[in-house]
């Protein structure tokens, strides 16, 4: 999982009444050791902040599963969800569950 923390993602200015950094504390005690996460700086997508991408496993990657994009992650239900899609498998395992199909977005244009 990556975690854009960047010029708008993880920003108290543009997201004063989320805790940034309970948000990413929260994500790593409930994913880490089984799934690495990580930050990254800005992934081009600043509209949606804050964004979220779920990387496949490596054998659904092998199997054609591509990372899915998130955004406005801003509160802990919507962290939750996505915390119990990755146990669940993630990308080419599990569906998206219909709740998380809301804040699914596109990636930036290449």
């Amino acid at each position: 999982m990556t975690v854009c923390r960047d010029c708008c993602c993880g920003s108290i200015g543009k997201h004063p009444s989320v805790d940034h950094d309970a948000q990413l504390t929260a994500l790593r005690a409930t994913l880490e050791p089984d799934h690495r996460v990580r930050t990254s700086l800005c992934l081009d997508v600043c509209d949606q902040s804050n964004v979220v991408v779920v990387q496949p496993a490596p054998a659904a990657r092998r199997d054609g599963a591509r990372p899915v994009w998130f955004g406005l992650v801003l509160d802990d239900a919507v962290l939750g969800d996505l915390t119990a899609w990755v146990h669940a498998g993630g990308p080419g395992v599990a569906p998206v569950p219909p709740i998380l199909e809301l804040s699914v977005i596109s990636p930036p244009a290449s």
